[in-house]
């Protein structure tokens, strides 16, 4: 294989070839984290002999609380780190997008590929094109964060699945009048806009008599998702279903067990976590749209390794299940 050029170097690091040349000259005028990156870039390539290419280093940011599926998908991220890379998943507060900002910019200069669940607000955007502007790869998961420089977008169609909600909704509920609150982790994150869009949109299109009463959020949190279904149905006691476009499922089953409702409210929500399984198999859940945590985590490492190495990858987008008591799935 022939020894790889200057012009080789700057295409894949992404300068001009005056700047490899500073570099590799050990020239000044290049910031330390370009000089960082096109060296980097050259020991890949073997330019620089008997050097060893360093670990990719390799950060997600995942919102804490009690989301069951957040938690597989960080499972998920550190069983499937690749070798050769150093894999770290760290946690944020999920609706503050300041803090957030702060913790992307603060990542510069210490990581080369990023995953990121984030808020989609121009806090959070700026802070990404910065970390981009910076050289390091960044992708989103779950909740798409467009007119940034990301990579790419590892996620199902949350349009899409809001759809297939208010269709599924629509065929048990039938085409009489009908009362339907629809609950949010918090309408900050894209994805739930996305969903519930989807969702009132069917509901218009095919199924008008039925009626969308509340939108609650719950900040994916199962307590507040309790409190707030109880409310729900203290206000509307004729209540014929729920849409949960983010998590808190169990917190909302509570409350159906607690009210004497489950199996007479429709419910439908998101993610195939065991809690949710459990409310499937009981009855209190009727249907289930799912993403599989594993290909997600699996996506968005081949992504970020490929860009980091070179080479080109375009990820497959995960398929969105529907899950019944009937079909649940191992894993």
């Amino acid at each position: 294989m022939p020894r790889a050029t200057l012009t080789d170097i700057s295409r894949q690091a992404g300068v001009s070839p005056a700047t490899v040349d500073r570099v590799l000259n050990d020239r000044p005028g290049v910031k330390d984290h370009t000089r960082a990156h096109v060296l980097q870039v050259a020991r890949r390539l073997g330019y620089i002999p008997g050097a060893e290419e360093p670990p990719l280093r390799l950060a997600f940011l995942l919102p804490q609380g009690t989301n069951t599926f957040i938690q597989m998908l960080a499972a998920q991220i550190e069983a499937q780190a690749p070798e050769g890379t150093q894999t770290r998943v760290e946690t944020f507060e999920g609706f503050d997008p300041g803090a957030l900002a702060a913790r992307i910019a603060g990542l510069n200069g210490t990581v080369d590929g990023l995953g990121v669940i984030a808020l989609d607000h121009p806090l959070v955007r700026e802070a990404i094109r910065g970390l981009c502007a910076a050289g390091v790869k960044v992708v989103t998961l779950c909740s798409d964060i467009q007119s940034t420089p990301r990579l790419a977008y590892i996620g199902t169609d949350n349009a899409q699945a809001g759809r297939l909600a208010g269709y599924v909704m629509g065929r048990f509920l039938g085409r009489g009048p009908a009362k339907v609150a629809l609950m949010a982790g918090s309408l900050s994150y894209r994805g739930h806009q996305e969903r519930e869009m989807g969702f009132r949109q069917v509901l218009h299109e095919d199924f008008p008599a039925l009626e969308v009463v509340e939108l609650r959020e719950m900040l994916d949190d199962r307590e507040k998702a309790r409190a707030e279904t109880l409310a729900l149905i203290d206000r509307h006691p004729d209540l014929a279903a729920i849409y949960n476009v983010g998590a808190g499922s169990y917190g909302i089953g509570r409350a159906l067990k607690d009210r004497g409702l489950a199996g007479r409210v429709v419910l439908i929500g998101h993610e195939a976590t065991p809690g949710n399984k459990a409310l499937l198999l009981d009855g209190t859940m009727d249907a289930v749209i799912d993403q599989n945590p594993r290909v997600e985590a699996r996506e968005a490492l081949a992504c970020l390794t490929a860009a980091l190495r070179g080479e080109t990858y375009i990820p497959i987008p995960p398929r969105q299940h529907m899950i019944f008591r009937e079909n649940i799935p191992d894993e």
